[in-house]
């Protein structure tokens, strides 16, 4: 069944039998739709949402529809998507059509803007959509303006109101911990509401991802079947809200979670919520996975098309014990192995507080004198003689209470005046809605920068969520705080994009506690999750994969895990932009020349994976083994990634348990396959099949073997 929905009315709603074709205005993808109406009555309704007609005339018939925006107070009796009180105490709002507009970019996108006013108090809300139309990408958010002469307070402020009229709807989510991120579970939604929100403010995906599959009619499948697949750009606390009303109809709710962040609007005052991000396929999550991938490295993603750096990194190998000499000695390991670029961790700065462990030292930003009496200078210089890129580690937003900035500042930092504080990871988080933090924690970047101007990558961390939630410099607006500090926080990050348009940046916290494409716009990559467990990895890249493209998933080598070989770990870390936390040192001879060769091999294929379309083949959840296909952008060369975890016996005996059949490539084209990356450096020529075969009949690439990994090229000749 290809994808169209359309909405049946609530018994209070008016129901149209037709409609002008004047009075409809129509925001289209390449392959998806929006049609909104202007009614008799001047509200604006959503008519329909959903796979283009093939007779534009046909959207004019469809016969029902729901409010496009609805809001509290009125004649709806469910979650509404706006709501303000007035400066009388009203709480109802009225929005009615004033005009729209619909202009198009450089880019190829569409923008439409929907201006509505409440014909009593004036409010005035804009409902914005883009379109990037060749990857069926929408993105909504809404504009609240006070026309009124006195302040007014926003309750709700939701980006966007969506409906659907289905049989059944089937929610994804992914949810998790510190470590366990992004863990996959579905459920059919009944009646009632289903809220994914979160309330941590900094640190605010921990416990559960900004973004989610709906399948409609069905349970969500990977090659068929509607799916909407919808994420929120807002590096901060978000909500969606899907609501099953007592006909069956769909209501899905998405922007900043208004909970303890109510706004005063002064008058014509505007407050411009964060993008919801969505697309549609009649295809599967699969086909939804490209959209974005494709959408977001072009559009979205800081450097989004250029080439990312394979780097090592010390933190695994020396922790917090470091001095000149060893930092050296790792920065010429990595030129010896390969490696794009070394990135310095934590560990080496404050003086008054040494930061010889997580309990202080932050918000001290200076090189400590003892472990690097010559200053960072003689690293940036090391390396740049090795021809190896330099990265570092900071904590901006962050401080611990054993720290030169706390003593002096502590007006700077969230915490309550009058109680006790709480700490989370020994630390506290610094108040980036004051204008003189947001200077500060700029300071930290142009200071290194200016200093060490050699510095190409920082990776910015945030490892505690927002505790003690009290701003000294919002005073009396404290229900400001929430949004306000990730305003806060772009604005620093606007001002480095600017000054230094081509530093490279990774967005970590605690590794996938930010993950969303409102950071992105800033970051080139972000750290997937501190576990680096291969088996556990499978899992975790396999549902960030659903939203985000290869290239900003951090995937590093390391030692958890010796159960599993160095070349599973590696394979698994291939599948995103590679990284190694190896002391190299301990590797015996075997091992490195492994190491040396894999970095060649994912050199020679990582433009396949990091730009190319994503065919998920054998899911982890569903079997014991995984593998995950990348095909580029041509065709013409495609890689794939096999893993057998803990396979049963009698895989060694069914043919058909150990085929998998390949996707995305063209039917009548024929491919050489060879085995790579084998621990004795020879490839394994497979033979050549065409496209048809590989496709449809598949190739024996799992095992029976335990822990076993296996990468295939596959070329066009």
């Amino acid at each position: 069944m290809s994808f169209r929905t359309f909405i049946t009315p609530l018994i209070f709603l008016a129901a149209f039998t037709a409609a002008k074709a004047e009075n409809l205005i129509k925001i289209e993808s390449d392959n998806y739709i929006i049609v909104y109406d202007v009614a008799g009555n001047n509200r604006v309704y959503q008519r329909y949402l959903g796979k283009k007609l093939r007779h534009p005339d046909d959207y004019s018939r469809i016969a029902n529809s729901r409010e496009a925006l609805l809001t509290h107070g009125m004649e709806d009796y469910f979650e509404p998507a706006i709501h303000i009180n007035h400066a009388d105490n009203n709480q109802s709002t009225l929005l009615e059509y004033t005009n729209h507009t619909q202009t198009t970019a450089p880019d190829g996108s569409t923008c439409t803007v929907i201006s509505l006013a409440d014909p009593v108090y004036n409010s005035k809300v804009n409902l914005c959509c883009t379109v990037y139309p060749e990857n069926d990408v929408f993105k909504i958010h809404t504009e609240i303006i006070n026309g009124e002469n006195e302040p007014v307070q926003i309750e709700k402020y939701a980006s966007a109101l969506l409906h659907f009229d289905r049989p059944s709807y089937y929610l994804t989510q992914y949810d998790g911990d510190w470590a366990t991120e992004a863990n996959i579970t579905e459920s059919q939604l009944s009646f009632g509401k289903k809220v994914l929100d979160s309330k941590l403010g900094t640190r605010a995906n921990m416990f559960c991802a900004p973004f989610f599959n709906i399948s409609f009619d069905n349970p969500g499948n990977e090659t068929s079947g509607d799916v909407l697949t919808g994420t929120l750009a807002w590096t901060g606390n978000f909500r969606f809200t899907f609501e099953v009303d007592h006909n069956g109809g769909l209501r899905l709710i998405s922007g900043i979670n208004p909970y303890a962040s109510q706004r005063v609007l002064n008058p014509n005052e505007t407050f411009i919520t964060p993008d919801f991000v969505f697309t549609l396929s009649d295809s599967g999550t699969g086909k939804a996975s490209r959209n974005l991938h494709d959408w977001a490295r072009n559009h979205q993603i800081a450097h989004g098309n250029d080439d990312r750096m394979v780097l090592l990194n010390n933190w695994e190998t020396t922790f917090f014990d470091i001095n000149e000499q060893k930092i050296t000695n790792l920065i010429h390991q990595a030129k010896d192995f390969g490696f794009d670029l070394f990135l310095l961790d934590d560990g080496w700065f404050g003086n008054k507080y040494p930061r010889h462990n997580d309990t202080q030292g932050l918000g001290d930003w200076d090189e400590n004198s003892n472990i690097f009496p010559n200053g960072i200078g003689v690293l940036t210089a090391a390396a740049k003689n090795d021809s190896v890129k330099f990265g570092i580690w900071i904590e901006p937003e962050m401080v611990n209470p054993r720290s030169e900035l706390y003593e002096n500042h502590k007006d700077w930092v969230i915490t309550l005046p009058n109680r006790p504080e709480y700490y989370f990871r020994n630390q506290l988080v610094l108040d980036l809605t004051n204008p003189e933090v947001q200077d500060y924690v700029f300071g930290i970047v142009d200071t290194l920068m200016t200093r060490y101007p050699d510095i190409s990558f920082f990776k910015w961390d945030c490892n505690s969520p927002i505790t003690n939630i009290y701003s000294n410099y919002e005073k009396n607006r404290q229900s400001h705080l929430y949004v306000d500090y990730v305003h806060g926080l772009y604005n620093v990050l606007e001002r480095i994009r600017t000054k230094y348009p081509d530093l490279v940046m990774m967005m970590c916290s605690s590794g996938g506690g930010r993950c969303d494409y409102g950071g992105l716009e800033y970051f080139d990559e972000f750290w997937t999750s501190d576990n680096t467990d291969p088996l556990d990895r499978l899992f975790i890249q396999w549902g960030f994969s659903q939203i985000f493209p290869a290239k900003v998933l951090c995937a590093h080598v390391t030692n958890w895990n010796r159960n599993t070989s160095l070349k599973f770990r590696t394979n698994v870390a291939m599948m995103g932009k590679l990284g190694f936390d190896l002391n190299l040192s301990d590797l015996n001879q075997q091992q490195a020349a492994y190491c040396r060769q894999a970095i060649k091999n994912y050199n020679s294929f990582k433009n396949t994976v990091l730009n190319g379309d994503i065919y998920r083949l054998v899911s982890p959840y569903k079997t014991e083994h995984a593998a995950i296909m990348y095909v580029d952008k041509t065709g013409d060369d495609a890689v794939v990634f096999t893993f057998d975890i803990s396979p049963r016996f009698n895989t060694n005996i069914l043919h058909t348990q150990r085929v998998v059949h390949l996707q995305g490539l063209n039917p009548d084209s024929q491919y050489r396959v060879k085995e790579i990356d084998r621990p004795d450096a020879e490839d394994a020529e497979w033979g050549t099949f065409s496209g048809e075969y590989l496709m449809t009949i598949g190739l024996p690439m799992l095992t029976s073997s335990r822990m076993n990994s296996r990468v295939f090229r596959i070329e066009k000749i």
